[in-house]
């Protein structure tokens, strides 16, 4: 599949109806122009910010950061403006790195001074104080791809807003969330600020929307590094920041949580050259909607609309009619029988059997059969598009099909199960050690060393009373929620202890409870038979098995 190809297939985030509607109760708070803090003069702004709470505890870090400041108002004076935020934002319009930008300015104008590769580091410095100081908002996306500042969370946390950031780690401590997880979350609300002005009390919904948003925009495609992590509401909501009404969670409106799309959509994501094939494609989804669940009217699209009808364009353009000549049919079958390996195997252009191919051909033949039926009862709306299909029923062998995917099933379960003493074996062993290191922990005095579970660490001394139990690494300092990691080594333990005992597939298992134990007395001997219940799943049958 090309990169074009790659681009027209990828899903849209398309926001639902009722996402739209919390978006207009919960508007963002909007730009502003100009600021107090923004039409200050050089002298007023420079004097406020070598003053408390800007100044710096060292005299070196004061030194540091009185260069930089200064350097940086030299180099927006360069650019016109009545504002700092207008000669700001003047001045950072390229894509160019701000600091190269402002070395090779002040150079041009001769005020660069002797101390350029000193300069060149610590400029983040003089940017941050102007941004914690409300001198000048950059924008979201200026401050989420930025290589420097970063973290600006600690310096707005002291310098703005002690008491709102005070209100969000008390979040943290009263929950079971580790510095991992509210650290980020921390930052995010200080871009907020950085952006927007204002307090933690003054942050909006609308304003946590738009930097989702924003965060979806700069970095598109997934991330594996919790970037597009909505978690930052979550804190804000539970510290009380949001009226009543506002949602706990981000999902409902977040871009990262699409709503449903329409059959128009659906099909639209592949571009199709043809209109008429394409309102035929929609109206058929149309049909086709009432009697089938989401997932399933999904695929039927991507079946329809990509695999068959934008392959047939792909390789013979101009084609407009459901009546495909022989050789045109077997070309498409044949193709449709092999795909491209995917990542670094697939560079030199090999192709593999596509296991799904069969399925796709299923698909297509009933929807054929389903337009010469429907042409039957409405000839006007269908008659024009009942044409013979071009996958015959030797085409797809059913049987055959069912006993290769039992193969393929039985041949899964054979790799497999040699390792699954491996697993249950290694799994029990996390889990002791994991009670090892907690029971080590819990026993040991805030500062000193134990070992257990193979490891060595320091019993990490907490600040204010906290109901997890820390350690951190005495060669790194990486600090360790050993509560956090007992209860999860445990559950992952059970989890696959019961599957392994039961054979019970992992949707059922997520469904247990202590409901589901359950006992039956035999009527004749009055024994006790222990019984463990089973929820309807796959089959749509509840079972009990007897417990051992």
């Amino acid at each position: 599949m090309t990169a074009g190809t790659d681009e027209a297939t990828r899903r849209p985030w398309q926001l639902s109806a009722e996402a739209r509607t919390l978006l207009e109760k919960f508007p963002p708070r909007p730009v502003a122009a100009s600021w107090p803090a923004t039409r200050q003069s050089r002298q007023k702004a420079v004097a406020r910010l070598l003053a408390p709470p800007f100044e710096a505890a060292t005299s070196q870090d004061r030194s540091n950061r009185k260069l930089a400041l200064l350097k940086v108002l030299d180099w927006l004076g360069l650019h016109p403006g009545r504002t700092w935020q207008e000669r700001w934002d003047h001045a950072t319009g390229g894509d160019q790195d701000w600091r190269h930008v402002l070395m090779e300015e002040l150079s041009a104008a001769g005020n660069l001074g002797s101390r350029g590769e000193r300069l060149f580091n610590i400029l983040g410095l003089g940017v941050t104080q102007l941004i914690t100081a409300d001198v000048i908002r950059p924008s979201p996306g200026w401050l989420m791809t930025t290589p420097s500042p970063q973290r600006i969370a600690n310096e707005m946390e002291r310098v703005r807003d002690p008491a709102g950031f005070a209100r969000l780690r008390e979040v943290r401590d009263a929950g079971t969330f580790g510095n991992a997880t509210v650290v980020p979350a921390l930052e995010k609300v200080a871009l907020i600020l950085a952006a927007k002005g204002g307090t933690v009390a003054d942050i909006t919904v609308g304003d946590c929307l738009d930097l989702v948003r924003t965060s979806r925009d700069v970095f598109p495609g997934p991330s594996r590094s919790g970037r597009h992590s909505p978690f930052f509401y979550q804190v804000l909501h539970a510290a009380g920041i949001f009226p009543a009404a506002a949602p706990p969670t981000v999902r409902m409106f977040s871009s990262l949580f699409a709503g449903q799309l329409t059959a128009e959509q659906m099909v639209d994501r592949y571009d199709l050259a043809c209109q008429p094939v394409r309102d035929l494609l929609v109206d058929y989804l149309r049909e086709r909607q009432p009697g089938i669940d989401y997932n399933t009217l999904t695929t039927l699209a991507t079946t329809l609309a990509l695999s068959f009808w934008k392959d047939l364009e792909t390789h013979h353009p101009g084609i407009s009619s459901l009546r495909l000549p022989p050789d045109i049919a077997a070309a498409w079958k044949q193709r449709l029988r092999i795909k491209p390996v995917r990542g670094a195997a697939g560079r030199d252009g090999a192709t593999e059997e596509r296991k799904g191919a069969a399925d796709i051909l299923i698909t297509v033949r009933a929807f054929y059969l389903d337009l010469s039926q429907w042409a039957l009862d409405d000839p006007a709306r269908w008659g024009p598009w009942a044409v013979p299909c071009p996958v015959r029923a030797d085409d797809v062998q059913y049987r055959k099909m069912a006993s290769r995917r039992k193969a393929r099933m039985d041949q899964r379960t054979r790799e497999r199960l040699p390792v699954l003493p491996a697993l249950a074996a290694a799994v029990d062993r996390g889990r002791r050690d994991a009670a090892a290191r907690l029971d080590a922990a819990t026993a040991a005095e805030p500062g000193d060393l134990f070992t257990a579970g193979g490891v060595t660490l320091r019993r990490a001394t907490a600040r204010r009373p906290s109901p997890r139990v820390w350690a951190e690494d005495p060669l790194t300092g990486k600090r360790r929620d050993l509560t956090r990691e007992e209860d999860n080594a445990f559950w992952a333990w059970t989890a696959v202890e019961v599957l392994r005992m039961t054979g019970i597939r992992i949707e059922e298992l997520t469904e247990l409870s202590h409901h589901s134990l359950v006992q039956y007395r035999l009527p004749v001997t009055g024994e006790v038979v222990p019984l463990l219940s089973v929820a309807p799943s796959k089959t749509d049958e509840e079972r009990l098995l007897p417990v051992d």
